[in-house]
C-alpha cells in the first residue's frame, strides 16, 4: 500500500485514525502496530512473518546485551545482531547480484540464484534496528523500551516503506508518552496535503516526460532532449520522496510523532558536500555515525579518511540496489566530493553563481547514471549528453520544442517548489485559513487525478 492511493486515503486511513484517536492512550502503540502489521500485509503478506520474526529476536538480543556488563560478551552479542540483520538483507536484496557476477568470473554455473521477491522496506527497517542496536551498544540508551514499543518504532507505517530512517532516541519518549493535539493533528494534515500534492502533481506529472524520452529511445536523443530528460528525472526523484517523505512526517505528527526531515532544499546548494548534507538527511546520517565515525572517521590521516569515503559510498550506492550503476553512482560521489574537499570546495563556496551552474550540471548526471541500469544504455546517454551521436538523432527541433511548450510550465513549478520560498511562505502563513483552504484544494485536485488513473510510481520501493 502506498500514501499516494485512494484505499490508504478512503480506507485504511480514516479507519485507523478513528480507531487511534478513540482509544485510549495506553493502548495507541498497540493499535499503531497493528494498523501498521495490515498497511504492511496489503503490499508483502507473506514477508510479514519476517518483520515481526526480526523484531523479535532482535529486541531479545538487544535486551540480553543491555544488561551485559562484560564488554567481550556484548561485543559478540552485537556481531550476532549485526550478521543476522545483513545477513537477511544480502540474502534477499544482494544474494542474486553476488552469484550472477561469480558465475560470469567463473563462466559457469556455480551458484544458482534464489530469485527471491525483495520485502518491501527491508533496507529501511533493517538500518533502523541495527542503530537501536548500535546505540544499546554504545550506552547511548538507558533503556531498550517495552517489546511493544519497539515493535511499533521499527513497524511503524509512516516511515517504513521509505524512511527516514529514525533514531530510537529520537521517539522514545513519544512512544512511551504522546500528546496527540487538535493543532499537531491539524498541521500534520497540512503536511500530508502538501506531501501528497508533490507526488502527485510534481512527481508523477514529470515522470510522464521521463517515460517518452526512455520509449523514443537513447540512441534517438538530441542533446537538449538527453538533457531535457535529466532534469525531468531529477524532479521526478526529488518530489517523489521528498513527497513521501513529507507525507510520513505529516502523519507521525497527526499520532504525537514528531519525525526527523529528511530534506532540505538540496537543488539550491553550491557544491556536492552541501547536497549531500541536505539529500537524504537520515540516510546520510546513518553513514556517518555507524560507518564513517567507527572506522575513524578524519582522525587517523587522510589516506585513512579517503579510504573511509570510500567505504561509505560504495556502500551507499550497494544500499540503493544491487547493481553495478548504484556502485557507479555511489564512487562517482566519492570522486566528486574528494575533488572538493582538496581542490576546489572552497572556491564553489565563496562563488554567488558558478557553485549553482556546477550543481545543475553534475547532479542531473549523476541521476542518469542512477536510473539507467543497463551499462551499455547508459554509455549511450552520456554520450547524448555530451554531443557524442554515434547515429543519427530522430527527435529534432520541432519535437524538442512540443515538449517544451508541453512541460515548461511543470518545469517551473518543480524549479520553484526545489526552493526554500514555499517552506518560507507556508511557516508565515501556517495557521491561517488560506493555507488551510490551500491543503483542501491540492489534496482533491490530487485525489482527482489519482481517480482518473494519472501513473503513480513510487522510485523508492525498490530499494
Amino acid at each position: 500500500m502506498v500514501f499516494s492511493s485512494l484505499i490508504f486515503i478512503f480506507r485504511f486511513m480514516p479507519l485507523f485514525f478513528l480507531c487511534y484517536f478513540l482509544a485510549p492512550k495506553s493502548f495507541r502503540n498497540g493499535i499503531l502496530f497493528l494498523g501498521s502489521i495490515i498497511f504492511y500485509a496489503v503490499g508483502e503478506p507473506v514477508y510479514v512473518f519476517l518483520m515481526l520474526f526480526s523484531i523479535l529476536i532482535n529486541f531479545m538480543l538487544c535486551v540480553q546485551m543491555a544488561r551485559e556488563k562484560k564488554a567481550g560478551k556484548r561485543k559478540w552479542l552485537l556481531t550476532g545482531i549485526l550478521f543476522f540483520d545483513f545477513g537477511m538483507l544480502f540474502l534477499f536484496k544482494y544474494f542474486d547480484f553476488f552469484a550472477q557476477n561469480l558465475n560470469l568470473v567463473l563462466h559457469k554455473e556455480a551458484v544458482p540464484l534464489l530469485n527471491l521477491t525483495l520485502p518491501l522496506g527491508i533496507s529501511f527497517y533493517t538500518f533502523q534496528i541495527v542503530s537501536y542496536a548500535a546505540d544499546i551498544y554504545y550506552r547511548k540508551m538507558k533503556h531498550t523500551g517495552t517489546l511493544l514499543e519497539f515493535a511499533a518504532y521499527v513497524s511503524m507505517f509512516p516511515q517504513l516503506i521509505a524512511g527516514p530512517i529514525v533514531q530510537y532516541q529520537e521517539v522514545s519518549n513519544e512512544l512511551a508518552a504522546r500528546k496527540v493535539t487538535l493543532q499537531a493533528a491539524e498541521q500534520g494534515l497540512e503536511i500530508f496535503c502538501f506531501g501528497l500534492a508533490s507526488k502527485v502533481l510534481l512527481a508523477n506529472k514529470i515522470w510522464t516526460l521521463w517515460n517518452q524520452i526512455q520509449g523514443i529511445g537513447y540512441a534517438n536523443l538530441s542533446t537538449p532532449m538527453a538533457w531535457m530528460g535529466a532534469f525531468a528525472y531529477s524532479f521526478h526523484i526529488y518530489f517523489d520522496f521528498w513527497g513521501y517523505s513529507l507525507m510520513a512526517i505529516g502523519l507521525g505528527k497527526m499520532m504525537g510523532f514528531h519525525l526527523p526531515k529528511n530534506f532540505d532544499s538540496p537543488y539550491m546548494v553550491k557544491s556536492v558536500t552541501e547536497f549531500w548534507r541536505r539529500w537524504h538527511m537520515t540516510l546520510g546520517r546513518f553513514f556517518r555515525q555507524y560507518v564513517y565515525i567507527p572506522l575513524g572517521g578524519n582522525r587517523k590521516g587522510k589516506l585513512r579518511m579517503l579510504f573511509n569515503m570510500l567505504v561509505v559510498w560504495s556502500l551507499t550506492g550497494l544500499w540503493h540496489g544491487a547493481s553495478w550503476n548504484f556502485v557507479l553512482w555511489g564512487l562517482g560521489f566519492f570522486v566528486l566530493l574528494t575533488l572538493e574537499k582538496f581542490i576546489y570546495g572552497k572556491f564553489l563556496e565563496k562563488s554567488r553563481v558558478i557553485g549553482h551552474i556546477y550543481i545543475w550540471i553534475i547532479i542531473p548526471v549523476t541521476w542518469v547514471v542512477f536510473a539507467v541500469t543497463d551499462f551499455s544504455q547508459l554509455v549511450i546517454y552520456l554520450q547524448q549528453l555530451a554531443g557524442i551521436h554515434k547515429q543519427p538523432v530522430m527527435v529534432g527541433t520541432q519535437q524538442l520544442l512540443r515538449y517544451v511548450k508541453e512541460y515548461s510550465g511543470l518545469f517551473l513549478a518543480c524549479a520553484f517548489f526545489s526552493t526554500n520560498l514555499p517552506k518560507r511562505i507556508y511557516y508565515r502563513m501556517r495557521g491561517g485559513l488560506l493555507i488551510v483552504l490551500l491543503a483542501f484544494a491540492v489534496f482533491w485536485y490530487s485525489v482527482y487525478q489519482l481517480a482518473n488513473g494519472v501513473n503513480n510510481p513510487f522510485a523508492y520501493f525498490r530499494f
